[in-house]
């Protein structure tokens, strides 16, 4: 810590480390308030551990499941006040919202925000209910919607806002009296929140709001995630008073639910992140500023837990998180057998042709689909090469260097990072891989081959080539109207024509915008500094100009192309073909791409 918070620009971190139910650490490093140079008092400081939130939620849920008011498997329906429909025939169930196989395409709107909307939860969830990717219990797709869902179950069965509830059957009995679901927090917690930060040498950032808060609300000490982290690994139990029945809680640290067998699986709200033999189960969590880790190991009943308050120098927050739990398991906890990171590997031949049969481009379950999120997927995909030495390059996996780690097969279809701890698998059909997932990602994410029609491998260099074309138009219709002009024949050109020509360079000029307006609107959406208020209008209003670039300016290309056919050259002829081309490309990527739906859910 204290050599990696100032090389990665972080401000400030707050740790605790737990063992045989008793806190062994607790321990703050760096600043809670660089400005003033105010250093992190563990005891003292709260910090914002965003999604392990969702450990508290699904413990909520489990008290319930034992008081007989929630069936894990019965159709969520039969708890809710408005219907979440079946998908592929299947209803979904509590058990698919726990361990993140509900199928919800990802959501974006309000994930965190610098102020209240003073929505209540189950309003929230009934404003828009996202898509359904994949049936349930086939695919895993990390989900705050299906969090939220669930904690909205327990206010409907308990007739308790979850607020209350979580303060009164969780926090409460833990003695956890510096945690707070609440937003804002309550004045004594609040003059104690530590800053947040992008980088620790810049300015503080607000108090972040969140839209799903049983999934990402929570705000803590490090002493209270220790409370929480011994009741976990005694069973349910703190001291004299118990919040899960040891029943309970067992089921919640299995990891049955494993998409690519031999990788690590999901247990109803932990994830399996298995280490040097040890078993481990987890949970992350991350606001724009605050990035947080549970590690419980529960076989060696210890638990140990991080929080940053930095986001740090490019990203530098997951190196810092993994080193610290890669280290912290290597020193305590080493391999017993040391081969079991040095395996063998497969014939080289063999291990040659799995590798290029996994070269592609692929796209993440966690994505958005439904709305113009989607050209995320087009704008940043994963794509999997090979390097000289036949290992496996996957772009949207990389080390702490930012480079791509690098894969070595060592069974059939399983490959082993290069210098690291982590598995990679491939799932077959036809004895062709169509999915990928790693050990880090498996039990909440994994990887499909994108399917041909909407593919990147050839949409992204016929986008380019279009683009390039669009361009080009802005410049040869005016260059084509002065040589008009000059020679006197501008007044032979019939007016319909004239308007066409005019009309496709205006069409040519908004699609030459477009792709910066969608970037100026994405932008602020993935870093959370959109401005809710407007963003239907802006939604409505790119969609529209979309339209009109792409669509509008395909139909004026075919009008030329008609008009000028038998009055052209093959040199104009052509041109004017290839013109028509590129706005259909264009407005093919937008409608494959939902840039055309016009939704303004997100």
């Amino acid at each position: 810590m204290a050599s990696s918070l100032p090389r990665s620009d972080i401000a400030g971190a707050t740790v605790a480390i737990v063992k045989d139910g008793k806190i062994l650490l607790t321990k703050g490093y760096g600043y809670a308030d660089a400005q003033k140079r105010v250093p992190v008092d563990a005891d003292r400081h709260l910090f914002r551990v965003a999604s392990i939130s969702k450990l508290f939620t699904w413990t909520a849920v489990m008290q319930q499941v034992e008081r007989g008011r929630i069936d894990l498997d019965a159709d969520i329906n039969r708890y809710l006040d408005f219907k979440i429909p079946p998908f592929h025939g299947k209803p979904l169930t509590m058990r698919h919202l726990m361990t993140h196989t509900a199928g919800f395409e990802l959501v974006m709107r309000n994930l965190f925000r610098a102020s209240p909307d003073g929505v209540k939860l189950g309003d929230r969830l009934k404003q828009w209910v996202p898509d359904r990717l994949y049936a349930p219990g086939t695919t895993p797709t990390y989900s705050n919607y299906a969090t939220a869902l669930g904690a909205y179950v327990v206010e409907r069965v308990s007739g308790e806002r979850f607020e209350d509830y979580s303060e009164r059957h969780i926090l409460g009995p833990l003695g956890m009296a510096r945690s707070s679901f609440r937003q804002p927090l309550p004045a004594p917690l609040a003059r104690d929140l530590s800053n947040g930060y992008l980088l620790g040498s810049g300015a503080p950032f607000p108090f972040e709001y969140t839209a799903h808060i049983p999934a990402g609300g929570l705000t803590s000490t490090a002493p209270d995630i220790a409370r929480f982290m011994i009741a976990h690994l005694n069973g349910g139990v703190l001291g004299e008073h118990r919040i899960l029945q040891e029943a309970s809680a067992r089921t919640m640290h299995a990891s049955p639910y494993a998409m690519l067998p031999p990788l690590h699986g999901m247990g109803l709200g932990f994830a399996q992140h298995d280490i040097n033999g040890h078993r481990v189960i987890v949970h992350d969590g991350d606001t724009r500023f605050f990035h947080s880790q549970l590690n419980l190991f529960p076989d060696d009943n210890v638990g140990l837990f991080l929080s940053l308050n930095s986001t740090g120098r490019d990203g530098a927050m997951d190196m810092v998180r993994s080193a610290f739990f890669k280290q912290f398991a290597d020193r305590y906890f080493p391999a017993a057998d040391a081969r079991a990171v040095t395996a063998p590997g497969v014939d080289p031949k063999m291990a040659a042709k799995h590798a290029r049969a996994m070269i592609g481009h692929y796209i993440a379950s966690d994505r958005s689909a439904s709305n113009f999120l989607a050209i995320n997927s087009f704008r940043f995909p994963t794509v999997v090469e090979i390097d000289d030495e036949g290992q496996l390059l996957i772009s949207s996996l990389t080390g702490a260097d930012g480079a791509p780690k690098r894969w070595r097969e060592v069974a059939p279809f399983l490959w082993h990072e290069v210098g690291g701890h982590d598995r990679l698998a491939a799932q077959l059909v036809d004895g062709k891989p169509v999915r990928f997932a790693n050990d880090e990602y498996a039990p909440l994410v994994v990887w499909d081959r994108q399917p041909w029609w909407r593919s990147t491998a050839w949409l992204t260099p016929l986008s380019q080539i279009a683009f390039a074309t669009l361009l080009l138009t802005l410049v040869t219709i005016p260059v084509q109207a002065a040589v008009r002009w000059r020679d006197g024949k501008s007044v032979l050109m019939p007016p319909f024509h004239r308007g066409m020509h005019v009309l496709l360079w205006l069409a040519a000029l908004a699609g030459a915008v477009v792709p910066s307006r969608w970037v100026a609107l994405i932008q602020p959406i993935m870093t959370f500094t959109a401005d809710d208020r407007t963003i239907e209008a802006q939604i409505l209003g790119t969609s529209l100009l979309t339209f009109f670039a792409y669509v509008g300016g395909l139909l004026a290309a075919l009008t030329v192309c008609w008009l000028a056919w038998t009055k052209s050259g093959w040199f104009n002829r052509s041109w004017n073909v290839a013109v028509a081309t590129s706005f259909g490309v264009c407005a093919y990527i937008a409608w494959t791409y939902n840039l055309l739906s016009f939704n303004t859910g997100f």
